[in-house]
């Protein structure tokens, strides 16, 4: 069994139990004022329906708990079900995906399947879900809010201009040298502190946002240039505009020609 299947099993139980919990409320209210109101025989009356209406309630809960028991969570994340339904749910949704089990990359998200304890993780934080399609809703959303939330282009730039320059200087290279990405995020996160804020994977994000931007020069009129490399995993894959994949390897910073 799949979760989508025992999704479906739980509905008639969760009708149940709406239902019984309307009618324990009108019940309540109806009862309130038959005490204000001193009708006793009503009260009597209906304080049984709600006893009656209680019981209803009780077995509504009990199937529900027997559903959700009998599903084997565990074997439906050894299987690999719950991995092909979440890849199928993020081809469905329009959700770019990369890797192989167990960490997965839906950019900027690190996704890992824990399948010995039923857990995903959405970068650090573990989120508990079960249901592929809900979990890929989540991403998805977050790339939004990401996408929508503000970002200084130019700032940022000028902050990878700033950590190029001093990355120079420890390495003992000249200007225009191409520096590797990954390399420069070291001088703008350099303590693990840091780097617990702003993550590789933050600072793909960010790549990806001034890639895409217009900005093609520093704030003192310095230009920038990013390089690709024969090492795939000296490269940073990101997403353009069109949600294509690009790799990013370099950038080097030069004065333009006069």
């Amino acid at each position: 069994m799949n979760y989508e299947e025992m999704y479906q099993n739980l509905q008639p139980a969760q009708k149940d139990l709406k239902d019984a919990l309307a009618l324990l409320q009108r019940l309540y209210k109806t009862v309130c004022k038959e005490a204000e109101s001193g009708d006793v025989k009503s009260l009597l009356k209906d304080l049984n329906a709600m006893k009656d209406s209680a019981a209803l309630l009780a077995g509504a809960l009990g199937n529900l708990e027997e559903t959700v028991s009998g599903f084997d969570a565990r074997a439906y994340f050894e299987s690999g079900d719950f991995t092909e339904q979440l890849l199928t749910a993020c081809e469905e949704k329009g959700v770019d995906v990369q890797g192989e089990f167990p960490v997965y990359e839906m950019f900027p998200y690190k996704v890992r399947v824990d399948s010995e304890n039923q857990d995903l993780y959405l970068d650090r934080k573990k989120v508990q879900c079960m249901r592929p399609g809900s979990f890929v809703d989540t991403v998805k959303a977050g790339q939004e809010k990401l996408n929508k939330a503000a970002f200084n282009a130019l700032t940022f730039v000028n902050e990878l201009s700033d950590a190029y320059d001093l990355a120079l200087l420890k390495m003992d290279k000249k200007p225009g040298y191409d520096m590797y990405l990954k390399n420069l995020y070291k001088y703008l996160a350099p303590m693990s502190r840091f780097r617990k804020d702003y993550d590789q994977q933050s600072f793909a994000f960010d790549l990806a946002r001034l890639y895409m931007s217009d900005i093609e020069e520093t704030k003192s009129g310095r230009r920038f240039q990013f390089g690709p490399s024969r090492k795939q995993d000296k490269a940073i894959r990101i997403l353009d505009k069109e949600g294509k994949e690009q790799f990013l390897a370099t950038i080097c910073f030069f004065a333009p020609a006069e």
